[in-house]
């Protein structure tokens, strides 16, 4: 295996822990909600925290990820990462847990952002796409392996084992990114003089091309976060699925997506970025308006809906991960990526926020609403087709 490999599939190994450690608290949510006697706006705010943390550490971090070794700054960044982690396992009720999310989503923004820009300043754009693909493979693993291995040990033990798995691999981690991954200097070259805070800001903002990237991802996130923190609570809630059941919707959606984002990933790089990433977020209107509307359904026809909804939702993901990353120059990729995690972060945040806002509880525990949300939720996905046709790659 050569080196691009062994790199590429350490990022995949890195994203794995952190997209689990992100993932896991949703599904976990029926379980959460009961024990700790919280509701729909509650909960929200327990995935909003690491979102809202992970945008403003993004945004902070913008000023000084170009200013040293990719390689150093990773290290670091996850040493707090998986301090946070394993704040999360320890966490004995709903505020210390609360601020366990605030500290690991502190540090998993900036991993995020870390490892795009890594792609970028390692991968020509002719094989971006294949790049992109493998790392965000970690998504469709997370959710075929990760999830429903930490929701199943849950169902055994608690809530807080998934977490305490998650610190030991986040441990492992550390030393694959110490091994496997380079030391990444080249962006140093670029620029002799490093600019002021202020001057990294107004690079990004006076840009109007990425600009309208940073504008891509927060519609993307719009159409995305106001369904995905409480598809697990209303399957359970409205549905009839059992908190054991909600694995069999991960499992589902992972194998397949498992096989579909690399094949995403080459299909973008034949036919082109756009067109791929514009099939994918059609598809994905379907998906979205089914599950919104759900009653008690069989199980075989939910899972074939949400297979559905986790394979074009990663199938846009991956040709619009290439078209952000490419607008951005490798001296400066570095802050723009962290600008971008910081809206997405930032916006998810908002999205799950006013989701929980909206949803309402019945007297007998239903979900109420959840309509209302998909029809938000289609429109902002409607709008991304529009933007994405006027992001222009540079790199």
């Amino acid at each position: 295996m050569n080196k691009e490999k062994v790199l590429l599939w350490t990022l995949a190994a890195i994203n794995f822990i952190h997209i689990v450690d992100f993932m896991i608290l949703m599904p976990l949510g029926p379980q959460l909600m009961r024990l700790f006697e919280i509701g729909p706006s509650e909960f929200s705010l327990l995935v909003s925290s690491y979102t809202f943390s992970a945008g403003a550490s993004s945004f902070f971090g913008a000023f000084v990820l170009d200013r040293f070794d990719r390689k150093k700054i990773l290290l670091w960044v996850y040493v707090g990462f998986t301090i946070g982690t394993l704040g999360c396992a320890l966490s004995p009720n709903y505020p210390i847990l609360l601020l366990a999310r605030v500290v690991s989503g502190i540090f998993g923004g900036l991993t995020s952002a870390l490892i795009l820009a890594i792609i970028g300043d390692v991968i020509p754009d002719e094989r971006r796409g294949r790049a992109m693909g493998l790392v965000m493979s970690a998504f469709s693993f997370a959710s075929v392996m990760g999830v429903p291995l930490g929701l199943f040990l849950a169902s055994l033990s608690d809530w807080h084992t998934p977490f305490y798995i998650l610190s030991l691999l986040s441990v492992v981690s550390l030393g694959m990114i110490f091994r496997f991954i380079p030391s990444i200097t080249d962006h140093l070259g670029k620029e002799i003089k490093r600019p002021h805070p202020f001057e990294v800001i107004t690079r990004v903002t006076s840009n109007s091309n990425q600009m309208k990237a940073i504008t891509l991802s927060i519609m993307m996130m719009f159409g995305q976060f106001m369904i995905i923190p409480f598809l697990s609570p209303y399957n359970v809630a409205n549905v009839g699925f059992t908190e054991m059941q909600l694995t069999y919707v991960y499992i589902a959606g992972g194998a397949f997506t498992i096989f579909t984002s690399p094949w995403v990933g080459k299909l973008a790089d034949k036919h082109g970025k756009l067109k791929i990433f514009t099939i994918f977020m059609v598809l994905n209107l379907i998906p979205i308006a089914i599950i919104t509307h759900l009653g008690v359904t069989p199980v075989i026809l939910v899972l074939m809906v949400t297979t559905l909804f986790f394979v074009t939702s990663n199938g846009r993901y991956v040709p619009a991960a290439a078209i952000i990353t490419g607008t951005a120059n490798p001296e400066n990729r570095g802050s723009f990526l962290s600008f971008n995690s910081a809206v997405q972060q930032l916006a998810a945040g908002f999205a799950s926020l006013i989701a929980g806002l909206i949803i309402g509880e019945s007297t007998s525990g239903q979900l109420t609403n959840f309509n209302w949300v998909g029809y938000l939720a289609i429109f902002f996905s409607i709008l991304c087709i529009p933007l994405a046709k006027r992001v222009k790659v540079v790199s």
